[in-house]
C-alpha cells in the first residue's frame, strides 16, 4: 500500500507483514553479546530519516522503577515528591504521566492520595506483570490505563519464562485482550527491546497490537525499554542496538503514531539521556525517567536532565519551572537522607562550584565564561567558588561576594590589602598538610578574627 506522506512529502509504502519466527533455540545475538567481553556495537550503515516528535513529553517511574533500587518510599514522601512533579511539569503537563505499583496497602493508599490532589498531571498509571490476576488490580483500583510487562529478548523468554516466542506472543496478547475489553488502555513494555530479534518477534508482535488497537478502537501504547543500556545513538549503527532503528520500526512498519510511543533507558553505558533525545528525534512521543536517575544498577534516565534536553531541544521550558529541581534535590537530601553524588549535573552539590583560581577570576569578570547557563535564575542555584590552596585573591573575593550576596555594594578588589591576612591563614593550612577544601562557616569565622572591621562591612551589606 502506498500513501503520500504529508512530512517528507514524498509517497511511501506503509504496508508491511512480518510473521513471527518461532525459534527452537534462543537467539541471543552472541557476536555482540559474549558475556565475558564488552558489548560490541555494530554498523549497517543504514541511515533512517529523523522524525522529531510533534509533541515532546516526559514520563516518570520514580515510584516503580525507581522505588526498586532504594528503600521503599513512604505515603507522605510519594506525595511530596508528586507535588515536586506536578509544579515542575507546568500548566502544559510536559510531565504527563506517573507511574505506580499497585501490589501492597501502602501502594494503593499512595496513589489514592495522590488522586486526592486533583491534578490532571502527572496522570497516575499503574504496571502489572502479564497476569490476568494483577490486572484486576488495576481494575479495582480504577486507573485507565497500565503498563504491561512484556519480555521480548530471547534471554527473557527462553531463559527466565521457559517459554517459546509463540506462547510468549499468545500469553501477552491474552492479558491485553483483558485489558482491552473492560476499556483499560495497555501499555505494552517490550522490556530487554536492544537485546531482542526486531524482526522476528518484536515487529510481529507490535503489528498484532495494532490489530487489537484497530479492532477495538482503545489505543495501546509501546515502551520501548532499553533494560541493559545497550543502546546506542549513532548514525548507521544496526538492530538489536540502534535507538534511531529501533523508533522508525516502531512508527514506520507497525504503524503506531509517536504519541503511543515511550523510550524507558538505563544509564549501564552514560548513554542514557542522549538515548532518551534521540528518541524524541526519531520518533517516539514520551521517555520515562526518574527523580535523579534512580533506578536499578546505574539507575535511569534522570528527569532533571530531560528537562533541559527538552528545552535545549524545542527552545523553551513550555511553563516548566526548573528552580523545582533543586527543591526536589534538596528534599531527597534532607528529608530522604539520600546523599547525592557532589559533582552530579544540575542537582550535586559542586556541579556549578569552581575550586580553581584562574576560573574564579573569570568568573568575577563573567559568569558567562565558567557557568553553563544562568544558574541562579533557572535553578536557584548562584556559582559558587570553593576555597583551597589554588583559589588565590581572586577565589576569596568571588567567594566574597557570592556568600554576602553582593553585588557592587563592597569597593573591593583582588588586590585590596585586607584580604592579606585570610590569604596568609588560607596558604598555612595547606602548608600545615590540609588537604580538604575550607567551608563556608570556617572562613566565615577566620574573616570574623582576623579583619573584624571588614567582616562587620560585610554583614551589614548582606542583602
Amino acid at each position: 500500500m502506498l500513501e503520500f506522506n504529508k512530512r517528507t512529502n514524498t509517497l511511501e509504502q506503509t504496508e508491511y507483514q512480518y510473521s513471527l519466527q518461532d525459534v527452537e533455540e534462543p537467539h541471543l545475538y552472541r557476536l555482540l553479546y559474549s558475556y565475558n567481553e564488552v558489548p560490541k556495537i555494530p554498523f549497517n550503515h543504514r541511515h533512517v530519516p529523523m522524525r522529531p516528535v510533534d509533541e515532546a513529553f516526559i514520563t516518570d517511574t520514580t515510584f516503580r522503577d525507581g522505588q526498586q533500587a532504594r528503600a521503599p518510599y513512604t505515603v507522605e514522601q510519594i506525595v511530596q515528591l508528586y507535588k515536586f512533579m506536578h509544579e515542575l511539569g507546568g500548566p502544559k503537563g510536559i510531565i504527563r504521566q506517573c507511574e505506580f505499583f499497585l501490589y501492597s496497602d501502602k501502594d494503593r493508599k499512595a496513589v489514592e492520595a495522590c488522586r486526592a490532589l486533583g491534578y490532571q498531571y502527572p496522570e497516575i498509571t499503574g504496571w502489572i506483570r502479564a497476569r490476568h490476576e494483577d490486572f484486576l488490580l488495576v481494575k479495582q483500583m480504577g486507573i485507565e490505563e497500565t503498563g504491561i510487562l512484556a519480555s521480548c529478548s530471547d534471554y527473557h523468554i527462553f531463559k527466565k519464562l521457559n517459554m517459546t516466542r509463540r506462547q510468549a506472543m499468545d500469553q501477552f496478547l491474552g492479558v491485553v485482550k483483558d485489558a482491552l475489553s473492560i476499556g483499560v488502555r495497555p501499555r505494552v513494555h517490550l522490556e530487554d527491546i536492544t537485546r531482542a530479534d526486531y524482526y522476528g518477534f518484536v515487529m510481529p508482535f507490535c503489528q498484532e497490537l495494532h490489530n487489537l488497537s484497530v479492532e477495538s478502537g482503545i489505543p495501546i501504547k509501546i515502551r520501548a525499554c532499553d533494560t541493559l543500556g545497550l543502546g546506542v545513538s549513532y548514525p548507521g549503527a544496526a538492530l538489536p542496538r540502534s535507538v534511531p532503528g529501533i523508533a522508525y520500526g516502531l512508527h514506520h512498519y507497525a504503524q503506531f503514531p509517536s504519541e503511543l510511543l515511550e523510550w524507558h533507558g538505563h544509564d549501564d553505558f552514560y548513554k542514557a539521556v542522549v538515548n532518551a533525545g534521540t528518541a524524541w528525534l526519531y520518533g517516539i512521543s514520551a521517555v520515562n525517567c526518574t527523580l535523579l536517575g534512580i533506578g536499578e544498577r546505574t539507575g535511569n534516565t534522570p528527569l532533571e536532565a530531560m528537562v533541559f534536553e527538552y528545552a535545549a531541544l524545542r527552545g523553551t521550558l513550555d511553563g516548566m519551572e526548573p528552580r523545582v529541581i533543586t527543591e526536589i534535590a534538596r528534599y531527597y537530601e534532607r528529608e530522604l537522607g539520600y546523599k547525592i553524588p557532589p559533582r552530579t549535573p544540575l542537582v550535586g552539590e559542586d556541579f556549578n562550584t569552581t575550586r580553581a583560581g584562574i576560573h574564579a577570576d573569570g568568573l568575577l569578570k563573567d559568569e558567562e565564561i565558567y557557568n553553563i547557563f544562568d544558574t541562579e535564575k533557572l535553578l536557584g542555584r548562584p556559582v559558587r567558588v570553593l576555597i583551597n590552596q589554588n583559589s588565590g585573591a581572586a577565589g576569596l573575593l568571588h567567594w566574597l561576594r557570592s556568600h554576602y550576596n553582593l553585588d557592587g555594594d563592597l569597593k573591593l578588589d583582588k588586590r585590596d590589602p585586607r584580604l592579606e591576612p585570610i590569604l596568609e591563614w588560607i596558604q598555612n593550612e595547606y602548608d600545615s598538610g590540609r588537604v580538604t577544601a575550607i567551608g563556608d562557616d570556617e572562613l566565615e569565622a577566620v574573616l570574623a578574627a582576623k579583619t573584624p572591621e571588614l567582616y562587620a562591612e560585610l554583614v551589614n551589606l548582606r542583602r
